[in-house]
């Protein structure tokens, strides 16, 4: 990286010295190789997952408990956000949260290349509440290099840093996969350990060059909100502990008794937090509005991402055992699969980004309202598709990867037209005094998309067969449809807001 900073002017106040990075503050190089390497530990890791979990060398479980265990995983990375910004801006500082929560991450990656089932699960609790703390506050950080909102490099700060994300997603499961289903599995996850022990050393090294103001505390707990914060959280520790106990001691112990309580918490939390939201009597009407209109938004996400993340699991697993990945006679890992949509995003990125400048020029953009519709169709669409192997597969034939490339090519054209976009409108229409919580709350509905996932693959529903995929498929695009049909009422709905 010390080969592209490169002397430039920069902005009076810009943290770091008069040196930058692809013209932006230096600080953003050290933000950049942190998020790089944690993402690439993390998807590493994540494309390990559901195949380690139903390897006879693995854990050896059904898909069923592999496809709800990742599920409640990644619902619960996400849930964790909302407390993990709670201590970036309460406890510690977005600084000290991240070295923090990239320890806890390393350690967790560490625990799970233990040989035991039981270090398993305590690594992947470790796992995700790192990515939780890490996920909330490294954004923030890249925000505060610039001057403001006004900061004419802002955007494509943010740009540069969701390449850093895109490039460790597609080099982790070429490498971490690779080891560990070629070698060894617990080899794989060290390899996810030392990733992001990488990234702890550089963040730690390079730390210098952030905004000052990234190690301050920017609203910090009084001591009477300290104590009743302690009081509470050894309260609901020790119920836990002590109905556990109970459970395990009297025989009646299974995962589910886990499983099932995060599921719900996925699914509830999200519903209690938009509905206290909506319920304050202190947001004018306007304010009230756009929430009213938000919902749609949400609820629409949800179902996206109830769909979307099936990809590392419902089709990684299909991939596993109904697949042919073989090329030219040499055999590649059903991992590598899961680096089929970043580098699409990569490459096709730049080309939405351009097609919407160009058709916003002539004033024919789409509205969100369309973005999102246009997204649920797609994501719909690719489920659809994913009949057509599955067929093949029943057959009793090996599917060809390339219907799976071509799964994840729509559904990434789908990402593309619905993620950035939700990002952006959550932020116009969050209320003021939630203007905060509010990334928290659009994070909630990949976890409310996760749980349900998790619920029915708890509940016994076989998410690799014809008639569930077909019905999935058809949710996304009615939602899509009915979403375009109400565009003008959610339009109203949103106010000053496009």
């Amino acid at each position: 990286m010390a080969s592209s900073l490169t002397k430039d002017s920069v902005t009076p106040g810009t943290p770091g010295s008069e040196k930058t990075f692809f013209g932006h503050p230096r600080g953003l190089a050290t933000l950049f190789m942190t998020e790089m390497w944690e993402r690439f530990s993390y998807y590493g890791m994540r494309a390990l997952l559901p195949l380690y979990l139903v390897a006879p060398g693995g854990l050896g479980l059904s898909a069923g408990t592999a496809t709800a265990i990742y599920s409640v995983y990644l619902s619960l990375v996400y849930l964790l956000t909302m407390p993990g910004g709670w201590f970036g801006d309460r406890v510690w500082g977005p600084r000290k949260t991240v070295a923090i929560a990239g320890g806890v991450i390393m350690l967790g990656h560490l625990t799970l290349a233990l040989p035991s089932s039981g270090t398993f699960y305590a690594g992947l609790g470790l796992v995700a509440i790192g990515s939780g703390l890490l996920k909330a506050n490294i954004s923030t950080m890249v925000g505060q290099l610039y001057s403001g909102p006004d900061d004419p490099r802002r955007d494509g700060g943010f740009t540069v840093f969701y390449m850093g994300i895109n490039l460790g997603a597609f080099a982790a499961p070429l490498t971490i996969g690779t080891i560990g289903e070629n070698v060894n599995w617990h080899l794989g996850f060290a390899l996810a350990a030392v990733g992001m022990g990488l990234g702890v050393i550089q963040f730690l090294i390079g730390s210098r060059h952030l905004a000052p103001h990234s190690s301050t505390v920017p609203k910090p707990l009084s001591l009477e909100e300290k104590t009743s914060t302690l009081r509470k959280a050894a309260f609901w520790a020790a119920l836990a502990v002590v109905f556990y106990a109970i459970v395990g001691f009297s025989g009646h112990y299974t995962l589910n008794w886990i499983l099932v309580p995060l599921t719900l918490l996925g699914v509830i939390v999200p519903i209690l937090v938009l509905t206290n939201i909506k319920r304050d009597k202190s947001l004018d009407r306007a304010e009230q509005s756009k929430m009213s209109a938000y919902i749609w938004f949400f609820v629409a996400a949800a179902v996206f991402w109830m769909i979307y993340d099936q990809g590392g699991s419902t089709l990684s697993l299909f991939a596993d055992s109904s697949t042919d990945t073989s090329v030219f006679g040499w055999e590649f890992p059903v991992s590598w699969f899961q680096s089929v949509n970043p580098v699409i995003i990569m490459a096709l990125a730049p080309v939405f980004a351009t097609v919407w400048l160009a058709l916003n020029r002539r004033g024919k953009e789409p509205s969100t309202v369309v973005k999102f519709s246009f997204g649920l169709v797609l994501v719909g669409a690719s489920f659809f598709l994913f009949l057509a192997p599955l067929g093949i597969a029943e057959g009793g034939h090996k599917a060809a990867a390339l219907w799976l490339v071509a799964i994840y090519f729509v559904q990434t054209c789908g990402e593309l037209m619905l993620s950035p976009v939700g990002l952006s409108v959550t932020t116009k229409m969050a209320p003021v005094k939630y203007a905060s919580q509010m990334m928290g709350v659009w994070f909630l509905a990949v976890t409310a998309g996760d749980a349900t996932t998790g619920l029915l693959s708890i509940a016994g529903v076989d998410l690799n067969k014809t008639g569930i995929v077909a019905a999935e498929a058809t949710l996304a695009v009615v939602a899509g449809i009915a979403i375009w049909m109400y565009r003008k009422r959610v339009k109203e709905l949103m106010g000053d807001v496009r």
